[in-house]
């Protein structure tokens, strides 16, 4: 059996959707090790998993890019926050190294430094992503805008273009800094990257958690990129007693775990639903798990008096009310809006930036819900939107079916597996 160690990002939102590996991997007789955010490190040691924090300096770096106004600037963003953090991840990874001594390292997409030091380390590694990569695939609009995929002549020219516009545009930014970064954190022994793929495909392996139907098809991508499904997991917990006493349908409504100023949703969804036959379920993580200011912008207290079919939480299993929900309202966070589309609950999405709009995009294409603009939010179209996607549960189920098919942690288990076999 092998010692594993697993480095995160600083969001349980990339966290929760890796535990179901490790778990499987604990299930193999594997030894697990584990670097997250601190706050989570109690909860991994309950579940048996040695565990430690990310440096904290990590989590100090905000990620901003939920305050750009469009899609190019919010990717030049992201790269601002992942180079500043790759300076802290990278010795932090190493430290880890020494640590545990692993034989193999699970990376997560955005933790850019220690994606480095693991390239250079020497140790079979492999790359987990719980959204849709920013990968070029033919016939795939470029990651960012949300576009809806185009076939034909004009769907090409318009994806060859904006391309252009976004991801070129970036890479350019991003490329001195990345290789930059190659060079110092590897002394030299890792040349240059070319562009934004060979970048994200240095590993040689990448499980990414989504599948098809709900992702597009990707015959280009080759046998390195495995779409594993949805993997869903949440701590352990009671079902609360209003849930378990409740009657009828729910609507769940949730907002981002890494503040992203999206609680209008929320505030939107209780004037909007207010009067209709369903209990509206509210969760704001981020007024836990953020900082001081995004606590104070997203807590429960600034919302006023709730209508009488209402409930504002900071956290609730989502698991146990997407049993009872009819609908889902999500920012379009891969994982809250794939653990209801894994239960065929179909979704309306309020993206406001980061991969939201891709997620919507991929919602409306596999008819598994309703994507509305947050320019457009308000609490009528968010009712209407609502009544539009209680007629897309045979499209969530299908996608549904389709994560299952996809062979979830035992398939990324199996793959990791063999990395390792092939590297020994």
């Amino acid at each position: 059996m092998s010692t594993v160690l697993a480095y995160t990002s600083p969001a349980i939102g990339h966290l929760f959707p890796m535990v179901p590996l490790l778990q499987e991997l604990k299930a193999r007789g594997h030894d697990v090790h584990v670097r997250t955010l601190r706050r989570q490190v109690p909860l991994l040691l309950e579940a048996g998993f040695h565990a430690g924090p990310v440096d904290d300096r990590i989590l100090a770096v905000e990620a901003a890019d939920y305050r750009a106004n469009n899609a190019k600037a919010a990717l030049a963003s992201s790269v601002e926050t992942f180079t500043a953090r790759a300076r802290f991840d990278a010795p932090d990874l190493q430290q880890a190294i020494a640590d545990v001594r692993p034989d193999l390292l699970l990376i997560d997409i955005n933790a850019w430094g220690a994606r480095i030091q693991a390239e250079s380390s020497g140790l079979p590694w492999a790359t987990f992503s719980p959204y849709t990569p920013p990968l070029q695939s033919r016939g795939t609009p470029p990651f960012g805008p949300g576009l809806a995929p185009m076939s034909g002549p004009l769907g090409r020219a318009r994806d060859a273009l904006a391309r252009r516009l976004v991801i070129g545009a970036v890479e350019k930014l991003m490329l001195p800094r990345i290789n930059s970064l190659r060079t110092e954190l590897s002394a030299g022994h890792l040349p240059p990257v070319s562009g934004a793929d060979e970048m994200f495909r240095t590993a040689p392996l990448m499980l990414v958690a989504t599948s098809q139907p709900f992702e597009y098809p990707h015959p280009d991508w080759g046998p390195d990129v495995r779409m594993i499904g949805a993997l869903a997991w949440e701590p352990p917990a009671d079902p609360p007693a209003w849930l378990r006493d409740g009657q009828g349908s729910v609507v769940l409504v949730t907002t981002s775990s890494e503040y992203q100023a999206d609680e209008a949703i929320v505030r939107t969804a209780l004037a909007g639903l207010a009067g209709e036959p369903f209990t509206v379920v509210a969760t704001l993580p981020a007024a836990r798990t953020g900082s001081a200011g995004a606590a104070k912008a997203a807590g429960t207290d600034h919302f006023g008096p709730l209508p009488a079919n209402a409930r504002l939480e900071y956290f609730v299993p989502h698991g146990r009310v997407l049993e009872r929900a009819a609908v889902a309202i999500t920012h379009g966070g891969m994982g809250a809006t794939q653990k209801a589309l894994a239960q065929g609950v179909p979704v309306v999405v309020v993206p406001f930036g980061r991969d939201q709009h891709e997620v919507a995009a991929r919602v409306a294409a596999a008819d598994a819900g309703v994507r509305l603009s947050r320019k457009h939010l308000t609490p009528e179209r968010l009712r209407a939107a609502v009544h539009q996607a209680l007629g897309k549960a045979p499209g969530a189920r299908r996608v549904a079916a389709g994560y299952a098919a996809a062979g979830g942690a035992v398939a990324g288990v199996d793959a990791l597996e063999e990395l390792v076999r092939v590297r020994r």
